[in-house]
């Protein structure tokens, strides 16, 4: 919400789209399916990501928490009410099993709004997803590498040669510099940070089919319970990922301006939650009807945090704004 040139929830789903379908389409896959879940798997995100995420989790903690996977389950579901015949989007098994386990089985205490759906629609969670599935996870982690270092760089958080430095890019800049030597700054840049996506790309595709070729699967039975994903990052190109997100982690996450923000933003959930949970006439008019059919506190709860989760980073802001001019706080 800080700027219209940073990447928001919706441009980093659309990314994380376009990387899955060109993975996928090498590898063999079902690039529609792949797709889908690609666009999905941010659905169930509150505002502000992750910090928003943990506020809410938090606060839900005596209504059985807050998951964002889990939510999104929730939204294509039971929250989109657009259809005559049913609520949600209709959308395949094999499509809600991806947004439900792209990230791997699902381990430990299963979220409440994953539980509720499996039970009626068993999802199979505790098997590994379709390598259509697990291409859409990696892609998402593609994506948000690439972008997280275009928009520290943007935000002036650290330079051009602080990340020449890091491994992989490294050798991006290397190249670069031998093919184009004398290019001035955002040029070299760019071309640097372009071979650091093609790399991160290449390396998926390669150890898929590395992966794919020992299983020789005869069908997605065969991924789900193969005990160990398909589609990863090779081992060395890992542990290269693994300095580079300390290095965003320390100079991105934990710097001073950005520690200010998500102190901001978590007040911002931490005022709405009980506001609405205290003074559900707040609510929209369609929110209310909701409100009017709950039973007990767990489902008032649930439904407030239904509707923080769906707002975007500017509609919280100007909601807590309105409401606090209001008086409401």
């Amino acid at each position: 919400h800080e700027g219209d040139y940073f990447r928001t929830r919706l441009t980093h789903s659309i990314e994380v789209a376009q990387v899955a379908r060109t993975i996928s389409g090498v590898l063999g896959l079902n690039a529609e399916l792949t797709e889908a879940i690609a666009l999905a798997h941010d659905l169930g995100h509150t505002p502000f990501g992750h910090t928003g995420e943990e506020a809410l989790n938090s606060l839900m903690a005596p209504f059985g928490g807050f998951d964002h996977n889990a939510q999104a389950i929730r939204v294509v579901t039971a929250l989109e009410r657009h259809y005559a015949d049913f609520d949600g989007l209709n959308l395949t098994w094999e499509t809600l099993e991806g947004i439900a386990k792209h990230n791997g089985p699902v381990v430990g205490a299963v979220p409440y709004a994953l539980a509720d759906y499996n039970v009626v629609h068993d999802l199979e969670i505790d098997t590994y997803a379709s390598c259509e599935a697990q291409v859409a996870a990696l892609s998402d982690d593609i994506a948000y590498n690439n972008h997280d270092l275009h928009d520290g760089l943007r935000a002036e958080l650290f330079s051009t040669d602080e990340i020449a430095e890091l491994p992989l890019l490294k050798g991006c800049f290397a190249t670069v510099d031998d093919l184009y030597p004398g290019l001035n700054y955002y040029r070299r840049r760019h071309e640097a940070l372009r071979r650091f996506f093609g790399v991160l790309v290449e390396d998926v595709i390669a150890v898929a089919q590395e992966n794919l070729a020992q299983l020789a699967p005869q069908n997605v039975i065969d991924i789900r319970h193969a005990g160990r994903p398909m589609v990863r990052f090779s081992d060395p190109v890992w542990h290269d990922l693994k300095t580079i997100r300390a290095f965003l982690f320390e100079r991105m996450y934990r710097a001073p301006a950005v520690v200010t923000m998500r102190g901001e933003v978590t007040d911002v959930v931490q005022t709405l939650f009980p506001l609405f949970m205290k003074h559900t006439d707040l609510l929209p008019k369609q929110w209310r009807k909701d409100v009017a059919a709950a039973t007990d506190e767990v489902t008032l709860a649930r439904i407030v945090a239904d509707y923080i989760a769906g707002m975007t980073d500017r509609f919280a802001l100007q909601e807590h704004k309105r409401l606090s001019q209001n008086g409401e706080f």
